[in-house]
């Protein structure tokens, strides 16, 4: 993203949108850590959330520096557990919903839209649900210099990624909707695993269990090793682009940023002690990161198209762009206070840092290079990262 900005708007929009969004990508793999140890103290009453966190913290660890092949076989099995729960799902639904084992539960499109329900404060709440919901699409531009498909493959790949995620999330959501819609409320000690509870009503306690272990282990491991790659990534580009120390671009034998890697996992290790049973917080902050550094980048596109290039298609270079900034700006507006103070902070430190960069004569400019400080035999290291992994 900070590529993007920097080369669409200016090398300081570029460098503020980077650190924005490495607050996102730095307390993404903690939230997840964060997350699944909550739940591991489900399965495991009276046990230590920081204990589980820093277990899964470990793992990712490990698989992240055994190579990107691996890395890449560990997200394909857990790709073909997590699809074949959501066929499972749909079918327990079906059955439940058709057969009338839920009392009071039915097909209906009340829980796709209920008119009487809709309001600009209840869509904007939603809107902050579904981008912490959806986050992640963007880390697969990190792993772009590591595809060996075509041209462009990465950009297809987070299209793709976002259709499919999207559908998936729409009918699993409708469906477990309309599976609670015979009741009216969910209990105090039900409402954080209100979906496990219906799956329970509608199949046997059994499938509920295997649903509750199978979510933990997609978010402890395969989620968050999936976002520990993809930060890793990011401090690897910037460092590379001298807007991070050095040090963090360094590659080992296996052709993965192994410091960049270690940096996060002990960043992630640190920050579960403190936000460990404070998911709203979390949530909050990696949501302004976020949101902030997409505001950067729908200005980029206006920019670098309309006032730079002249373009005259203003339905994709202005009238697209100028809604998403719009509606992006309405739901940080509408953000917690402590998302927008912590936020504010972590901008205000970036300010800082680039003072410093500017006040000792270092480039903030994306790209740029200086001799004597990255050779054209990294960047060809960089790019051949995962053909060197097939390899092997």
């Amino acid at each position: 993203m900070f590529s993007y900005v920097g080369r669409g708007i200016h090398p300081t929009a570029g460098f503020f949108a980077g650190w924005a969004i490495l607050l996102d990508y730095l307390l993404v793999p903690t939230l997840l850590y964060v997350f699944a140890a909550e739940s591991m103290v489900g399965i495991f009453p009276g046990t230590p959330r920081w204990l589980w966190a820093l277990v899964f913290v470990a793992i990712n660890t490990v698989i992240n520096l055994a190579g990107v092949s691996s890395l890449k076989l560990a997200n394909r099995i857990f790709l073909l557990i997590e699809l074949v729960f959501v066929v499972v799902f749909v079918v327990i639904a079906i059955v439940a919903l058709t057969g009338g084992t839920v009392p009071g539960a039915s097909f209906s499109t009340d829980q796709v839209f209920d008119p009487a329900k809709v309001s600009a404060p209840l869509i904007a709440s939603a809107l902050s649900i579904a981008v912490l919901s959806f986050l992640g699409f963007d880390g697969i531009s990190t792993l772009s210099e590591e595809s060996t498909g075509r041209r462009g493959g990465a950009g297809l790949a987070m299209i793709l990624a976002l259709v499919i995620v999207a559908f998936l999330f729409v009918v699993q959501t409708w469906l477990a909707s309309a599976l609670a819609a015979g009741r009216d409320s969910f209990s105090d000690s039900e409402a954080g695993n209100a979906f496990f509870t219906v799956v329970e009503q509608a199949s046997s306690s059994g499938w509920a269990t295997a649903f509750f272990a199978v979510n933990v282990l997609a978010v402890g491991i395969a989620n968050a090793m999936a976002a520990q790659a993809a930060t890793s990534r990011l401090l690897f580009s910037m460092s590379r682009d001298r807007q991070l120390p050095a040090f963090l671009h360094k590659l080992n034998g296996r052709r993965v940023p192994q410091n960049a890697i270690l940096v996060v996992s002990v960043l992630s290790a640190i920050l579960v002690l403190f936000f460990v049973g404070q998911i709203d917080t979390i949530s909050s902050l990696v949501n302004f990161g976020a949101l902030f550094g997409f505001m950067l980048l729908h200005v980029s596109v206006f920019v670098h198209h309309v006032v730079k290039g002249k373009s005259r298609n203003w339905l994709l270079h202005l009238v697209v762009p100028l809604i998403g900034f719009l509606i992006i700006g309405y739901v940080l507006l509408n953000a917690a206070v402590e998302a927008k103070v912590g936020g504010v902070i972590w901008l205000v430190v970036g300010a800082g840092v680039f003072l410093y960069y500017r006040a000792t004569g270092r480039s903030t400019e994306v790209g740029s290079e200086e001799p004597g400080t990255l050779g054209e035999g990294d960047r060809t290291a960089a790019t051949t990262l995962t053909k060197d992994e097939d390899h092997r």
